[in-house]
């Protein structure tokens, strides 16, 4: 099980900060968002210690992980409109990459980004 948190509305160049905290350990955990009209996207991800992120999202977004907590950060910084969807976590038993696999999936947290 995944439990989110953090979500909100902002206003463009604004920052938020989500949570997600696991029922159990994890090897790959991540965030995914889906816009209304568009498709789920990926937004980072990390495995112990390798984080990667969508190209969209480098240089604003930092992803990180408290292993003891079982829990992934996701800060988002300079806050744009485009940034506007449900921020879904993700979470992955098998060692993989810091883009899956991921089998199991929160119900997800809307992020608005507007002023």
């Amino acid at each position: 099980q995944l439990v989110e948190s953090g979500g909100g509305l902002v206003q463009p160049g604004g920052s938020l900060r989500l949570s997600c905290a696991a029922s159990g350990r994890t090897a790959n955990m991540g965030w995914f968002r889906q816009a209304p009209g568009k498709e789920r996207e990926f937004v980072a991800g990390i495995t112990w210690t390798l984080p990667d992120y969508a190209d969209s999202v480098k240089g604003r977004f930092t992803i990180s992980r408290d292993n003891a907590k079982n829990t992934v950060y996701l800060q988002m910084n300079s806050l744009k409109p485009e940034d506007t969807a449900v921020y879904l976590c993700a979470a992955g038993a098998r060692i993989g990459g810091p883009r899956g696999p991921y089998e199991y999936w929160g119900q997800g947290t809307q992020v608005t980004v507007s002023s």
